[in-house]
Order: C-alpha cells, then structure tokens, then sequence
C-alpha cells in the first residue's frame, strides 16, 4: 500500500480517559472559563514533575557516573520508573478510584520526570564522542528492554497482588472486606 492510500482513523475518546484536553466543562465559554482544565492539569503534572526531576538529581548526585563509563544511574533510575509506572498504572485503572489529576500527578508529572528519555540520549551521545560505541550500543539496547521488561513485571506483579487479595476469604489479610 502507497503512503497515499494509507487510511487513518481518528480517536473518538482521548487516550487518558482522565484528561481530556479539547473538552471545556459545559456553559465554560459563556463564563470565560475554556481553558481552564488545561492550566489545572499542567499545573498537576508540573508539580509532579518537580518531584521528579528533583528525585533524578538526587540519585545523580547519590550516584555519580565517571566520564565514559556506563550510567548506571541513569539506567537504574528508568528502570525503577518503568517498573514503579507499572505498577501504579494497574493500580489506578483496575483497583482504585482516584482524583482526576491522581493519573496525570503520579505518571506523568512525578514518574514521568524521575524517568529521563534527554539524560538517556544524552549518556549514548557523549558514549559515541568519546569512542565508546560499543557501550553505547549496549546502553541503548540494555535501557530499552530492562525498561519493558519492568514495566510488564510492575503490571503482572500487580494484577496477580489485585487477583489474590480479591480472593474469597484473604479479607483480613488484606483490610478489604469479601463481597
């Protein structure tokens, strides 16, 4: 198929059911309130990401990386994200009702900002400067599937936690009460 008979279909809901950002709240233009969920939402993940990026800095500092050798900081900070991502992700969806601006706060803006995609691409840059493209190659490839990989353990670890506490009978182990 040609990329001009390429067909594209567009999303009739948004991708986070939490955070809808072409809705305005209804009668909002008649009030000149429209844009008011927008601030409220970056306002949410910019304070999560403050946090975030705060607990990053932290772990570099913790943590330092020598020049041209393998961050590990860097990789044990995305993939403790991923797999912290995972695990709250599964837990905000299929277990807990939360505030709207839980999901965006936590994942987006906390997580979101301890987890780094520029320190990552940064690290391999300064690896291949530094003629270290073999660790380069490594890192890019190590980071990319450590990451998946916690991501889909915190998601599976979860859901099997969920599905056993769920199970008739374990109600005083958990402090939820059987149905």
């Amino acid at each position: 198929m040609r990329p001009s008979q390429a067909r594209f279909t567009v999303a009739t809901e948004p991708i986070d059911p939490d955070v809808d950002l072409d809705a305005d709240p209804p009668g909002a233009r008649g009030r000149g309130e429209s844009r008011r969920p927008h601030r409220v939402v970056l306002a949410v993940i910019a304070a999560g990401g403050a946090i975030g990026t705060g607990a990053r800095y932290g772990a570099a500092l913790l943590w330092p990386t020598a020049a041209g050798s393998f961050p590990w900081t860097t990789l044990g900070v995305n993939v403790a994200g991923s797999l912290l991502i995972g695990v709250l992700l599964v837990a905000l969806t299929e277990a807990w009702t939360a505030p709207a601006w839980t999901r965006p706060f936590l994942a987006t803006g906390v997580l979101g900002g301890f987890t780094t995609f520029s320190t990552y691409c940064l690290d391999i840059e300064r690896l291949v400067s530094g003629g270290r493209i073999d660790l380069a190659l490594g890192y890019l490839a190590v980071t990319l599937v450590a990451a998946l990989v916690a991501v889909t353990a915190g998601a599976w670890a979860t859901r099997g936690l969920l599905a056993r506490a769920a199970r008739p009978g374990r109600a005083g182990r958990t402090g939820r009460r059987a149905r």
